[in-house]
């Protein structure tokens, strides 16, 4: 079956180009028009008549593809989408999938259907070629995830240098021998904050010990878990960096059952700033995202591609911020270099 990506690799153009001859667009140089419509006759392209009438047929509907609505993550981010959707007369669908691919599949099929107009995927599961052979035939932004090489509309953070700069916090903070429990490594987010972990360590000379990673999957149950097989090996850690903060106050809840004072005794930094993560005890130094912002972000993008018009960018990648508490013992070296500045 011919595709758009197929006409527009032929014709050498964009995707976005065809898509802009289909809707007939007057910011179509005539050339351009011809070479297009030329190619399209070659390859007998029979677009997709459902997507090429959809400002006709418009449902005012946006489907977001969330894989848990229990992680307050998402629902930061959908609060963005919903207040951006609500300014332009867009409804929201919210189709939570509890981490089973097969029920994303099964979503796309409204998108297919034309019962919505869009999508905003919160979840990388799904096959990245899918996802980009999906992405060029109807409006589609991936979130929360950047899937390096797969040129999708998206808006994500930089997982690395966020990590290496909570580790790195870290090691400012004295400690050498740092574990870290990630998420499921499957996942490019969950291997972009371990690869982040590793080259702090790296770059500080500071040696990578397997037995010091332990991998989770983002539940509190994980953390503790892995926290208790951390804690158990002959040379324990001063310290954790957790890809999360569910499992960074799962990891804390281990280290108090074992006697261990968090951070006299070990330190720990999560990643997300969920809302929990200040009422904590002790409070949880982490990493913030701008989830509001990645929303509203993610619903910009999504509106231009229903609207037709052309993206001058298409990938976003918003800044984090190291939020320093309790749980790493920053707040107190803080509040001792301070007295001693000012004596």
């Amino acid at each position: 079956m011919v595709k758009m990506r197929d006409v527009a690799k032929l014709a050498n153009v964009s995707v976005a180009t065809v898509s802009r001859v289909l809707h007939n667009s007057e910011t179509v140089r005539e050339a351009t028009r011809k070479k297009v419509l030329s190619v399209i006759e070659q390859l007998n392209y029979q677009p997709n008549m459902l997507a090429r009438q959809f400002r006709r047929n418009e449902t005012k509907i946006i489907l977001v593809v969330v894989p848990s609505i229990m992680n307050t993550v998402f629902s930061g981010i959908i609060e963005g989408i919903e207040y951006e959707a609500s300014k332009h007369g867009y409804r929201v669908l919210l189709g939570n999938t509890n981490r089973n691919v097969e029920n994303e599949y099964g979503l796309v099929e409204l998108l297919k259907q034309k019962q919505t107009d869009g999508m905003i995927l919160l979840s990388e599961r799904m096959d990245a070629d899918y996802i980009k052979a999906l992405s060029e035939e109807y409006p589609l932004v991936l979130a929360t995830a950047y899937i390096e090489g797969l040129k999708v509309p998206s808006v994500s953070i930089d997982n690395v240098s966020s990590s290496r700069d909570a580790v790195e916090h870290l090691i400012n903070l004295g400690h050498r021998e740092i574990a870290h429990i990630t998420g499921p490594l499957q996942f490019a987010m969950s291997r972009g904050r371990y690869k982040g972990y590793k080259q702090a360590l790296m770059q500080n000379n500071i040696e990578v010990r397997n037995m010091l990673v332990q991998e989770g999957d983002y539940t509190f149950e994980s953390g503790y878990n892995q926290m208790l097989k951390i804690m158990a090996i002959e040379k324990t850690p001063t310290a954790i960096f957790a890809a999360n903060d569910d499992m960074a106050m799962g990891a804390i809840k281990a280290a108090k059952e074992l006697g261990h004072n968090v951070p006299t005794d070990i330190a720990v930094v999560g990643f997300d700033n969920i809302g929990f993560s200040s009422r904590f005890d002790p409070a949880l130094t982490t990493v913030a995202q701008p989830l509001f912002e990645m929303g509203q972000k993610s619903m910009n993008l999504l509106l231009l591609q229903m609207q037709g018009e052309p993206l001058v960018k298409s990938q976003y990648v918003l800044e984090c911020e190291l939020i320093v508490r309790d749980s790493c013992g920053g707040k107190k070296k803080e509040k001792v270099l301070n007295e001693k500045l000012t004596t």
